[in-house]
């Protein structure tokens, strides 16, 4: 016999896993944008560095390394998943994350409020204003 619990749940969001052809090199990417740096390496099965770590605000950001990945083509494939960073200073932080190697796509759906821009692996993500 089964019983129904009605009361909330309450958990968190403790980890993003994303992937890419070199997640070391997005690890980096993001810990610079975010103002970290990556803390923690994990081996594969072989011992081979295979995903690498950071920690923002008690959640994990873990980028894997994956020689299959391909970047999903956006904006013609909808995406499962993405991320948006605020920043106080939008222009500057464009210009920053432009130089680390994002790409800005030509579309860009979000108008005033949000501007959509590429990692270095090819995903989207988006960048505006703090709230």
């Amino acid at each position: 016999m089964t019983t129904k619990n009605d009361a909330p749940l309450n958990g968190r969001i403790v980890c993003q896993a994303i992937w890419a052809r070199d997640g070391r090199a997005l690890a980096d990417f993001y810990a610079t944008a975010l103002g970290t740096t990556v803390t923690r390496t994990y081996p594969d099965e072989q011992g081979n560095e295979a995903a690498h770590a950071f920690f923002v605000n008690g959640a994990m950001y873990l980028f894997y390394t994956s020689e299959s990945f391909t970047a999903p083509t956006w904006p013609e494939e909808q995406l499962p998943f993405h991320m948006d960073l605020s920043f106080p200073d939008v222009a500057a932080a464009e210009q920053r994350l432009l130089e680390m190697g994002a790409t800005k796509p030509d579309h860009q759906p979000g108008g005033r409020y949000w501007t959509v821009l590429l990692d270095p692996s090819g995903q989207p993500f988006c960048i505006h204003g703090t709230q």
